[in-house]
């Protein structure tokens, strides 16, 4: 799930959810993935390491977050 978080906003974005009633859990794999699957923040890593490296760092973040 590909999201936008500009920067310092995941914070209330979770507490919000977790208000709702979100599990600690989910919170925490949505603040460790959130902004690193961020399309501009993506686009910015790939012109930094290239296309291939872009894709293996996005699937690790996935797998991590999953695990998380």
């Amino acid at each position: 799930a590909f999201m936008y978080f500009s920067t310092l906003t995941e914070i209330p974005i979770v507490e919000a959810l977790m208000g709702a009633g979100m599990g600690k859990g989910p919170a925490l794999a949505l603040l460790l993935a959130g902004p690193a699957l961020s399309l501009p923040n993506m686009l910015v890593i790939r012109t930094v390491i290239g296309t291939q490296k872009t894709l293996v760092y996005c699937a690790l973040v996935v797998v991590m977050a999953t695990i998380s």
